[in-house]
């Protein structure tokens, strides 16, 4: 920089190059000197910063071992007065748990005499309570011992007069089966009886219009069915009246050698059973073709009743006889189920048929209502009306809610008590409207 200095003002002056040079040196001798003053004011500085350190550091030393020795002699003071603290607590936290033992065991040995006092107090009302106990319960032991005796006697003779009744009942019973049998080995008396049974099936089933008793199913005849059904026609006429012959039979004395041989494996006697039982069927069936059977005044067929179950089971039995009775004699066999679903059948036919001949009455019905239910499309769409104009009302009686309801937002509510008591109760009826 000192250079460039000088170059700068030998430039300005315009001096000789010797004059130059001559400064330079004596700038450049003055720039050592500094350089020289410079080194020498810098390693004097470092030697002076070298002391002030080792000072700084050695104060430094002296004021931590100080200020060591104070914290240690602080300690060592607050480790003494805590020591000495902690002696004096124990010494009172020891004087205390002293007292308080010494206050347990005696709280404890007063608990002690208590308790053993109410113990045995509870001892003794215990003992004296069971023995009261004891002898309530001995004396509703008894009691009730004596009271169920009784009740066991009664229900004993009870049982035993239920006894007396149920023997005499089986007597009444066992004289009843001998009635029955000895009506069953009637043989006017068994016919009866399978009577009454068709006749009860019959009841059952069909109305007293829908068949006859004791009918001569033949003009001129004077054989006459024990039930014949009233088949409907196009007359009410009974002349014109096609009837089916309903007849009941009871072979017992060749059911009972067939039941009888079967029972005591006798193959030969069953079959011989059967085929009498075969030859009676077939016979009863010829009769009933004969007798009652007639169109156009009867059916083409008959029915023939056999009241039993098994009996009719037993029939079956017999190889192709329901379709040779039903292709030779026009006859169908029935037992009690059966006929049953068979009457129900015709039962079902009958409500068929008066429901087609009561089809024109019931096309008139259905005009008379179809002109009322135009009346009725009429009254409703007045009725749709009304209920429109109703409907416009409400929506303008809305729409005026509304509109007050807006005007009424800045006014205050009262609470609902005042309102009650201002306007009334809302859901009460006004006195205008019982009035009306």
């Amino acid at each position: 920089v000192l250079l460039l200095q000088l170059w700068a003002l030998r430039q300005r002056s315009g001096a000789p190059g010797g004059a130059v040079l001559r400064e330079l040196e004596l700038a450049a001798r003055e720039q050592e000197k500094l350089e020289t003053r410079l080194r020498e004011e810098l390693v004097r500085n470092r030697d002076e910063a070298g002391k002030g350190t080792a000072q700084l550091r050695t104060e430094l030393a002296r004021v931590l071992q100080e200020q060591q020795k104070g914290i240690t002699d602080n300690l060592d003071r607050i480790r003494q007065q805590g020591t000495d603290s902690s002696k004096v607590q124990r010494e009172e936290l020891a004087a205390q748990l002293a007292l308080l033992a010494h206050s347990n065991e005696e709280k404890l040995e007063a608990v002690r005499q208590t308790v053993e006092t109410k113990l045995t107090q509870l001892q003794t009302d215990n003992a004296g309570k069971l023995e009261q106990m004891r002898m309530t319960v001995d004396e509703k032991l008894q009691s009730t011992l004596e009271t169920r005796l009784s009740e066991s006697f009664k229900l004993v003779s009870e049982r035993l007069e239920r006894v007396h009744q149920g023997l005499g009942e089986m007597q009444a019973l066992a004289s009843g089966v001998g009635d029955l049998k000895r009506m069953l080995s009637n043989v006017k008396t068994r016919g009866t009886w399978g009577e009454m049974q068709l006749s009860a099936l019959l009841e059952q089933v069909l109305t007293t219009e829908q068949y006859a008793k004791n009918v001569a199913t033949i003009p001129g005849s004077e054989d006459r069915v024990e039930f014949a059904i009233r088949l409907p026609g196009q007359s009410a006429d009974a002349q014109h009246v096609v009837w089916l012959p309903v007849d009941a039979k009871f072979p017992k004395e060749d059911y009972e050698r067939l039941n009888s041989a079967l029972e005591d494996g006798d193959k030969p006697a069953a079959d011989a059973a059967r085929k009498a039982l075969e030859l009676r069927v077939r016979a009863e069936a010829r009769t009933i073709k004969e007798k009652y059977i007639e169109p156009p005044h009867t059916t083409d067929f008959a029915i023939l009743f056999l009241p039993l179950e098994g009996l009719y089971a037993e029939v079956l039995r017999v190889p192709d006889i329901v379709e040779s009775l039903q292709r030779d004699h026009r006859v169908v066999l029935a037992g009690p189920t059966t006929l049953a679903a068979l009457l129900n059948a015709l039962q079902m036919g009958f409500r068929s048929l008066a429901i087609e001949k009561r089809t024109s009455e019931i096309w008139q019905v259905l005009g008379a209502v179809k002109t009322e239910f135009a009346k009725y499309n009429d009254v409703l769409q007045k009725v749709r009306e009304k209920l429109q104009q109703a409907t416009n009302v409400v929506e303008k009686a809305e729409v005026r809610t509304r509109a007050i309801t807006k005007q009424l937002r800045k006014v205050e509510e009262l609470p609902e008590p005042q309102a009650l008591a201002l306007l009334g109760d809302a859901d009460e009826p006004d006195a205008d409207a019982d009035d009306d």
